[in-house]
């Protein structure tokens, strides 16, 4: 009877992984519109492959196999350009779309319906032992490019914009851009679409532009004030017109300017 428990325990881990396996192939249809059949995914989606690949060597990690699991993450990561160390920790429904040159280190921490695109690193900044890689929470959303260094925590559907760099905590539902990374949108709960995950990246602001149009209105402002210590008239209101602008919808100006064109 002595015997029978560890194949009990065995046994029991057998479909854990098996459903973690389907769920993370399901994810895929809700998160790309290019996916047409399990097929196609199972066989042409090396971030599918980095995650299936993944989750075997990390049973074998916590299982004390420590070289076994590494040289199998090597083979995964030499066949998919994805490297994934078998230490670190991901939750269910993960999906790396067009997977190719994403890191993540051995201490990192991934929850559940995490989305990271291409060039995504998830690295450490010590040579130190110990925690020393990101841990996103459920729901994060990271673009092309970004680089989240460190032993920070990036709360529940935080986006990240592309080539962002993340040095800092990040608060829940929080949208992140920049080198360093800063907050741009400050609205927790903001409305996010039924599966929690938002993929639109081109809704992301602009804090370069915004930063540009605020040195402007104040240069306005001071120019205004000088012609009034000079008793000079005031320069002209440039406010409200945009008639050169050919940037069209991708103007970042409200819709009453244009309307001052049209007229």
């Amino acid at each position: 009877m002595s015997e029978a428990i560890p194949m009990t325990a065995t046994v029991t881990l057998a479909p854990g992984l098996w459903a973690t396996l389907k769920e993370d192939l399901a994810c895929v249809f809700q998160r790309d519109p290019a996916a047409r059949s399990t097929l196609e995914v199972l066989t042409t989606y090396p971030g599918v492959h980095a995650i299936l690949t993944h989750r075997l060597s990390h049973r074998l990690w916590l299982s004390g196999w420590r070289f076994l699991a590494r040289f199998l993450s090597f083979l995964g990561r030499t066949l998919t350009n994805v490297d994934i160390h078998p230490g670190a920790t991901i939750g269910r429904r993960f999906f790396i779309d067009h997977g190719a040159c994403v890191v993540i280190g051995e201490t990192a921490e991934v929850g559940d319906d995490v989305t990271l695109y291409h060039g995504v690193t998830l690295g450490g900044t010590s040579w130190n032992k110990g925690k020393r890689h990101p841990t996103l929470a459920n729901g994060v959303v990271v673009g092309a490019g970004a680089k989240i260094l460190g032993p920070i925590s990036i709360g529940e559907r935080v986006r990240v914009g592309a080539n962002s760099v993340l040095v800092k905590d990040v608060p829940a539902d929080r949208t992140v851009v920049g080198v360093p990374g800063r907050i741009v949108d400050t609205r927790a709960g903001s409305q996010r679409p039924e599966n929690g995950i938002s993929l639109d990246h081109n809704l992301l602001p602009d804090p370069v532009a915004k930063s540009i149009a605020c040195l402007i209105e104040r240069i306005e402002m001071l120019e205004k004030e000088l012609a009034e210590v000079r008793n000079e008239p005031p320069p002209p209101d440039h406010s409200g017109q945009c008639k050169t602008c050919t940037a069209g919808d991708l103007c970042c100006e409200h819709e009453a300017m244009h309307l001052v064109e049209m007229n």
